[in-house]
This record gives structure tokens, sequence and C-alpha cells, in this order.
């Protein structure tokens, strides 16, 4: 039997997306430290912590939502989808509250130095994704709540479950160079 297209097709998205990400992290891993001028990201960057537990959270919570879909529970498959939801909303407010402070505090724009213009880049693509993924998301719970979402409707909600834990795992990737050892 052959895999579920949408399956495959996601995967391929993501195979493609994974070098999109692979070429800004190695970028910015290429530039850390090259700025001639400040700010540098020991100077300005605070660790994410709880923004960062937000979205790694809104995979489980995805999961389960997405389990209990193909139960046919769709009050909690709705109230764990919105959750999920939730949670990629407040990551995307701390980027944007980061991004502020880095902006008005520090005077840190795309432009400023090679620090600015790579963790713009680098950060802002993963934001973008977040951003795309909560569309589609949002998408899924209005369809939901008009009670057009059960069980028959799973493997596609399977396949945009892929995609978030896509973006969530980029995170921890881009966590991990920006925030641990880009420092």
């Amino acid at each position: 039997m052959l895999p579920y297209r949408g399956k495959v097709g996601m995967a391929c998205l993501i195979i493609a997306e994974s070098a999109i990400f692979t070429i800004f992290v190695v970028a910015y891993l290429f530039y850390v430290g090259k700025s001639l001028t400040g700010p540098t990201p020991r100077e300005v960057l605070e660790t994410p912590i709880f923004y960062t537990i937000c979205l790694l959270s809104s995979s489980l919570t995805i999961h389960l939502a997405s389990r209990f879909l193909e139960r046919g529970k769709r009050g909690k498959f709705i109230g764990l989808w919105f959750l999920t939801i939730a949670l990629g909303g407040l990551f995307l407010y701390g980027t944007g509250r980061e991004w502020h402070r880095l902006i008005y505090e520090h005077g840190l724009t795309i432009s400023t130095n090679l620090f600015g213009t790579t963790y713009y880049s680098l950060v802002g693509l993963h934001a973008t994704h977040v951003t795309v993924g909560l569309i589609m998301l949002s998408i899924v719970l209005l369809f939901g709540l008009a009670g057009r979402a059960g069980p028959e409707q799973a493997a596609r909600v399977d396949v945009l479950s892929m995609y978030w834990h896509f973006v969530d795992a980029v995170w921890v990737v881009v966590f991990t160079v920006v925030y641990i050892l880009g420092r």
C-alpha cells in the first residue's frame, strides 16, 4: 500500500524547508562574532525560556488534539487545538517583545551590523513559519467549530501537525544556535 499523499507532500516540503533553514543557520554561525560594531549577542540577547516552553509544549497539545480527533472526540480536539494556537501565539508575542526591546532599547536592526542581519533573518524566517502555521491551525479550528472536522479528516490534520512539529524542531536548532552557541 502506498503512503498517504499528504504525508509524502509534507515530508517533501519539510525537506526543502530544512535546506533553507540550514543555509540561514550556517550563515548565522559563520558571521557570529564578526560584526565590527555593536551591539553583540552577549550584550543584548536574553534567553526566551518561557516562550520556548510555550512553543515546545504546543507539539504535545497538537499531538493529543489529533489523537482525539481520530477517536471522534471533537470537543477535546477543539480545546487542545485552540490551546496549540494560543501557545504558538504566545511564542510569537514573545518574539515581538524581544524584537521591540532589541530595536528600541539597544538599536539593533537588520542593518545595524552582521549580527542584526543574521539574527533577524534567521529568527524572522522561523517566526514567518510559525505565523503560517498559526493561520493554517486557525482555519482548521474554524472548521472544527463549524462541525466540519471529524475522524474522516484526521489524516489531513496529521499532515498539518507534521508541519507544526517541524516548526518546533527548527526552533530547538535556532534556540541552540542563537541563544546558546552564538552568545
